[in-house]
């Protein structure tokens, strides 16, 4: 063997070893490889090729008067003007590029060119948002942050607050929140296995720390909800013990409105400043707790069995309008879950519908399921929703009537880890006198399941 082919053999080897281990990064660990590789190369391509991509993505405009006579006068071509960069900020999922526009542009010339500049640069995805006027921000996504789920730590730090649960991971790399103090009251359907009792899981997680009083419906006999039972302050498993519950609800209701009157006084005697139409504006000595509702599955509460039932259907649907319309200045909010929410659960069933403003959507199997949830909000959300593969559990569309929706994908948490959460933040449960009859005693101990007895089927990576 000659020099000549040592010396390939040395510089081949260890260059054929560098790029198998990069294809393989990238196919199995997208966020090492994005941070080591693809972040480097994607900001060199986008300096390299910039002028050429805006031209070609129609983000350009013709050179101002004084301009072009400038370069005329220097014997030199005028170019077009485009967005100039005002700067870079990488993160471990992709990259955000500041721009600012040029003469005559705006922020939707920037959207409609975003398809266009992901093939351009080579990246998952490009999404643009207006930070003011003038001034944009592409949001670059180097690869497909909801194939695996990791949340930003620092980014939910910063999200999370009173009532504000980051729950999920949108498509652009951003934490999803849902924030009740902003959006009152919620739907989350979906078909079987598409990841809507996950999406409660991390909610409940979430608020377990929080000083909030959650009570749960679920008239599956409580299969769903009986394991965070340590930190509810009310469970119904059937649709008595549902009406109860929400009956109580409406006298708590009043019971807050009494106390904000009170503190309302007579017009002059309280301060302007410190006259209140909702419990936010109490002293916080006096301010009741805030309470979430969460409903397991909205159907068991409409469907009866006979004519008999049919009065306490009315009163369960009547109670759950009520709050929905009339409990947000008391601190009460819902968060209801089903497989469908249409007209033909019975009477009332849309009125209901129409006060949930938060819709969450999941996997479905039929675009009418789809057009329940996210009809009103937006097509191409409604369209995105029926796309959801079944290999992609926990992925839903989410959106509130301003028409803005996401793409999202909730993090696997087991039941076990929400329950070890709810128990050890039990003494932040609420005592609630309306609700004290319905106050679960005890919650059933975890018992994992034995080594030696294999399960007769494989679970689910994510619950229903």
């Amino acid at each position: 063997m000659d020099a000549l082919t040592t010396s390939l053999l040395e510089l081949g080897l260890p260059t054929v070893a560098l790029g198998a281990g990069a294809l393989y990064a990238k196919a199995r660990h997208p966020r090492a490889y994005w941070t080591t590789i693809g972040l480097p190369l994607t900001i060199s391509r986008i300096h390299r090729d910039y002028d050429a991509v805006m031209e070609a993505c129609g983000l350009t405009v013709e050179p101002s008067f004084w301009r072009a006579m400038a370069a005329q006068a220097a014997n030199r071509d005028s170019k077009p003007e485009m967005p100039k960069i005002r700067g870079f900020r990488g993160s471990a999922t992709g990259l955000r590029v500041r721009l600012r526009l040029a003469r005559g542009q705006e922020t939707a010339d920037v959207l409609n060119a975003t398809e266009r500049l992901r093939h351009a640069w080579g990246v998952h995805a490009v999404y643009a948002s207006e930070v003011k006027p003038g001034v944009v921000d592409l949001r670059i996504v180097g690869y497909d942050v909801l194939r695996t789920v990791q949340m930003p730590r620092r980014a939910v730090a910063r999200a999370g607050g009173l009532l504000r649960i980051p729950v999920a991971l949108r498509s652009d790399g951003t934490p999803h929140v849902r924030d009740y103090c902003e959006v009152p009251h919620g739907m989350n359907l979906g078909a079987n296995q598409s990841g809507k009792s996950m999406y409660t899981r991390n909610l409940i997680h979430g608020l377990a720390p929080q000083p909030v009083a959650l009570v749960g419906i679920d008239c599956k006999g409580g299969v769903e909800q009986r394991p965070f039972t340590r930190r509810l302050s009310a469970l119904a498993t059937n649709q008595a013990d549902a009406l109860g519950v929400l009956l109580a609800l409406l006298v708590e209701m009043d019971d807050r409105y009494d106390l904000i009157r009170a503190y309302q006084g007579l017009p002059g005697s309280v301060a302007a400043e410190n006259v209140t139409a909702d419990i936010w504006g109490l002293p916080e000595k006096v301010r009741p707790v805030p309470i979430i509702v969460l409903v397991d599955e909205i159907a068991e509460l409409f469907l009866v069995a006979s004519r008999d039932d049919e009065p306490r259907r009315n009163q369960l649907v009547t109670a759950l309008i009520r709050l929905s319309q009339l409990a947000r200045a008391a601190g009460i909010f819902l968060e209801i879950t089903g497989q469908r929410f249409g007209a033909d659960l019975g009477k009332g069933a849309t009125l209901l519908r129409s006060q949930l403003t938060s819709r969450t959507v999941h996997r479905v199997n039929d675009v009418e399921s789809a057009r329940m949830g996210l009809g009103d909000i937006s097509n191409d959300a409604m369209d995105a929703a029926t796309r959801i593969s079944p290999s992609m559990p926990g992925t839903a569309v989410t959106g509130d009537t301003s028409g803005v929706w996401h793409q999202i994908r909730t993090p696997y948490r087991s039941l076990a880890e929400v329950a070890a959460q709810c128990a050890k933040y039990a003494h932040l449960t609420p005592d609630l006198h309306r609700l004290a009859a319905f106050r679960p005693a005890t919650a059933p101990a975890v018992v994992p399941p034995q080594p030696s007895a294999p399960p007769i089927y494989a679970p689910a990576s994510v619950a229903e």
